[in-house]
């Protein structure tokens, strides 16, 4: 009998799999299929889980297809017939073991799942530094009523409709912040590592259906990244970590922003060198920078990133949102369909290319 095992009960509650949904898949699911559900918790934080229990592997022993958060490499080991295996995590990095890189087991995240909450996010950070509320906050936090600094000659206040905003990763958080910023008003330039995709041209405004095209310049390659870098007031990270980008935005491309350029970094702490960061805030070279990710979390106490008046700081939060089940359900009953009928890799959504790590 063919089986899927369902492994997805996240420890936290908001994250927590509604009763619903594996109802959903169980209806999807042919007639002498057989769903596993699993109700231990298990952490779909970061990449998700590093190691599954014995019954989980127990379970994958007989089956086709699992869901789960995150692939250690002693899941595809227990489990032989696995033909498609999905992390309802958008990073890959821990499941790209030598055993996954390995096994022809076809692989799917949920990379664009996040997207959503992730680009409001930075649409908050950078109104948080576009409309000075950070001075506000520093004033609140005073007990004083200081609108002295809103009305010097060079108060750090602008326009979000009158700024170009630059995206270093333009897959689907990058696509969901370009959404949203140029339907502000914003200019846009994106850099991504291939040819534009065809969802690229596929950009409708949040607001009702104007093309944005004429707003949101892709760019590639080395040169494409040297534009974004250098005429961008706000820049905005949301590459995958790969071992190309690991390190990416160090003193030299800091060196390369406009003064008074905002940084917000909602991918992952390891792509940014944070002592070069740390330098660029600390002299005033850079406006502000909204941080959700860090090289190590939690991020220490004494760091000095706690404590920099132009830095926002979330604990690695951006892609919490109480939608998320409605989106990654729709999405894996997507996919089931196209295992199930046997469709074509080129159909199927979310496929993870191992050796590019993304």
């Amino acid at each position: 009998m063919p089986r899927a095992v369902l492994d997805m009960m996240d420890r936290r509650p908001i994250w927590a799999m509604p009763e619903w949904v594996p109802f959903a898949i169980r209806d999807a699911l042919p007639s002498g299929w057989e769903l596993i559900v699993i109700d231990e918790h298990t952490d779909g934080s970061g990449d998700g889980a590093a190691r599954v229990s014995p019954r989980v592997l127990d379970a994958v022993s007989e089956a086709e297809v699992y869901f789960g958060y995150g692939v250690p490499a002693e899941l595809l080991d227990s489990g032989p017939r696995l033909r498609w295996v999905h992390s309802g995590a958008a990073g890959v990095g821990g499941s790209l073991t030598p055993t996954m890189l390995e096994s022809p087991v076809i692989f799917t995240n949920s990379a664009g799942i996040h997207a959503p909450p992730m680009a409001e996010t930075v649409l908050g950070m950078l109104l948080h530094f576009c409309r000075g509320l950070d001075l506000a906050v520093q004033g609140q936090s005073r007990g004083e009523w200081s609108s002295a600094e809103y009305y010097v000659a060079g108060a750090p206040l602008s326009e979000l409709s009158e700024s170009t905003v630059g995206i270093v990763g333009f897959g689907g958080i990058g696509r969901e912040i370009a959404r949203r910023v140029a339907s502000l008003g914003a200019r846009v330039i994106a850099v991504r590592r291939g040819a534009p995709a065809e969802a690229d041209a596929e950009l409708t405004s949040v607001l009702g259906g104007e093309k944005l095209g004429a707003r949101i310049e892709i760019l590639t390659g080395d040169a494409g990244l040297d534009r974004v870098y250098r005429e961008s007031d706000a820049l905005i990270v949301a590459a995958p970590d790969t071992p190309e980008t690991r390190g990416m935005i160090d003193g030299k491309a800091l060196g390369r922003m406009k003064p008074g350029a905002v940084l917000i970094n909602v991918a992952r702490g390891r792509l940014v060198d944070e002592a070069a960061l740390i330098e660029a805030l600390s002299e005033g070279r850079l406006r502000g920078a909204g941080l959700d990710v860090f090289s190590h979390e939690p991020l220490p106490a004494g760091h000095p990133l706690w404590t920099l008046p132009n830095v926002m700081l979330t604990p690695h939060v951006s892609a919490v949102t109480r939608r998320f089940w409605g989106r990654e359900t729709s999405l894996i009953l997507r996919n089931l369909t196209r295992h199930l009928s046997a469709a074509p890799l080129v159909e199927w959504e979310n496929v993870v290319d191992k050796r590019a790590g993304y």
